[in-house]
Formats: structure tokens, C-alpha cells, sequence
């Protein structure tokens, strides 16, 4: 990474003329310009026309604009060069600003895999133990977006993701002392409640409505000892995988409009059926 900064001053002096241009730039943009006009009077001229009075008093102006223009230049090349340990802080801060922290690389078929980042921000109160990471593959034109507390779900919302061709998704987040004050520091899905329990509790907080009549299917699927529960739901087309850990219970759901749905089923029951709680 370099940086290029290229200070001139000038001063020109014309005997013949009334007229004299002072000028500095810094870089491309012009800072300071002013015509001067000199006088031809006796005691401060000598015979080429030239006020000596006024020369010394912009060569003052100039040294004190150069002593500034020689900090910015430092300020600036201590950060760019790393001579200064903050400013170069600040350089590497910039070049990872963008980048959606947790997102893998895409593997061979396009496929990136999230992981939630051990120090992303989210404890939903104070006294709760830190959030137990999840994670899940999405295909690579999926990318996270930004959470509202006005969404559905409110602060229990986690995180969300979308992809203008497949759909979005979402992770809910919640505490299970909301719904149960015996479950403990160790809580399990099942502890919570059956499927049908689950769904009917819960299946509301992710489309806003009653899910009586809309569950098309339930399954129970266990990885590494930690059952999962996995809905589909229509409508609205949403498929919910349900989880414990710890002190929370995790909701993952995707969604999609009829036409995602109907070209991207494949894709999106693959995302439902990637999550994991690690």
C-alpha cells in the first residue's frame, strides 16, 4: 500500500508586472491562492519594483504553512508506512472493514460455511453466559444483512442472511428461562417440549402467526448427541430447525417467496439442513 503526497510551493516575481500570483498545492487540490499587488513606494522598494516588506511578511505565511504541511505529510506517511503502531492500526482496520466476520471462503461446489465469530456482540442481558456458536453453509451469493430490533423477533434476533435469487434466513436466539424456569444451565430441546410443543410455541415468533394447519411436515434428526428438530411449514413457505444449548434455544429459519421456492427447494432444504450448534 503506498501513499503519495506532493507538496509545491511557488513564487514568482515579475519586475515588469503590477501583479504577482502566490500559490501552494497539496496534491491535486489547490489550498491557498491570492494576487498580490506590490507598490512603488520609496522606503520599502528598491529600484526593481519589488516590496521587500511584503516579502518578508509571505515568507512568515509560507514557513508557518509549510511547518503544517510537513505534519500532514508525517501524520500520513507514519500511517500509511507503519512507523506509528496506532496508525497502523487504523490502516489494517480499514482494509478488513466490509468483510462479514464468521463467512468462510467458498469451497469447490460455491458453498460458503458461517460460523458465529466467539466475540460478536449479543449476550440478550446482563448475568446471561455467552452465546454457544452456531453455524450453517449457505451457496456464495448469500450474504448477511443488517438486524433491526423493529424485526419480527426483536432483539432475540441473532443474525440474518439473504440472497436476492434463493430467499433469506434468519437465527433467533432466545433464553429459555422465557418459556421454563427448571431447565437449567444444560438445556436440551426435548427437555423443552415434544415437536408438536415446540412449533406451536415457538412456529409464531418466526412467521407472526399461528401455525395451526400450516405444518407440513416435522422430523427429529440428532448430530454429535444434540437432537434438532426440522419443519416445514406452508404458508408461508418456511422451513424451521429447532435447538438447545446451554441457556438458550435456537430457531433457524429460511423463507422464500413461491417462485424461490419452487426453483430453489434443493438449495434451501440444504441450509436448513447444515445448521449446527457447536
Amino acid at each position: 500500500m503506498g501513499t503519495i503526497i506532493q507538496t509545491t510551493c511557488c513564487l514568482s516575481w515579475k519586475n515588469n508586472s503590477q501583479h504577482n500570483m502566490v500559490s501552494a498545492q497539496l496534491g491535486n487540490g489547490k489550498v491557498h491562492s491570492r494576487t498580490i499587488k506590490e507598490t512603488t513606494d520609496s522606503s520599502s522598494t528598491n529600484n526593481t519594483g519589488v516590496d521587500f516588506a511584503r516579502y518578508e511578511e509571505l515568507r512568515g505565511l509560507f514557513g508557518r504553512r509549510a511547518a503544517v504541511v510537513s505534519g500532514v505529510v508525517s501524520l500520513v506517511s507514519s500511517a500509511a508506512l507503519g512507523f506509528a503502531g496506532e496508525g497502523l492500526g487504523v490502516v489494517k482496520q480499514g482494509l478488513l472493514a466490509g468483510r462479514i466476520p464468521g463467512l468462510s471462503e467458498p469451497d469447490k461446489n460455491g458453498w460458503r460455511t458461517y460460523q458465529r465469530p466467539d466475540d460478536k456482540s449479543g449476550g440478550h442481558g446482563v448475568g446471561w453466559s455467552p452465546i454457544i456458536p452456531y453455524a450453517f453453509s449457505v451457496p456464495q451469493d448469500w450474504d448477511e444483512v443488517p438486524v433491526s430490533i423493529a424485526d419480527l423477533g426483536g432483539t432475540e434476533i441473532d443474525l440474518r442472511f439473504a440472497s436476492p435469487k434463493e430467499g433469506r434466513l434468519s437465527v433467533i436466539v432466545a433464553p429459555v428461562l422465557r418459556f421454563a424456569d427448571n431447565l437449567g444451565d444444560n438445556a436440551t430441546i426435548e427437555a423443552i417440549g415434544s415437536p408438536e410443543k415446540v412449533i406451536n410455541a415457538f412456529g409464531p415468533e418466526v412467521i407472526g402467526e399461528n401455525v395451526e394447519g400450516k405444518v407440513l411436515s416435522s422430523a427429529v434428526v440428532e448430530h454429535l448427541g444434540r437432537k434438532y428438530y426440522q419443519f416445514e411449514l406452508e404458508p408461508p413457505h418456511v422451513l424451521i430447525t429447532a435447538t438447545a444449548a446451554g441457556n438458550r434455544l435456537y430457531l433457524f429459519s429460511i423463507t422464500g417467496n413461491g417462485l424461490q421456492w419452487k426453483r430453489h427447494y434443493k438449495d434451501l432444504k440444504q441450509i436448513a439442513d447444515s445448521f449446527r450448534v457447536i
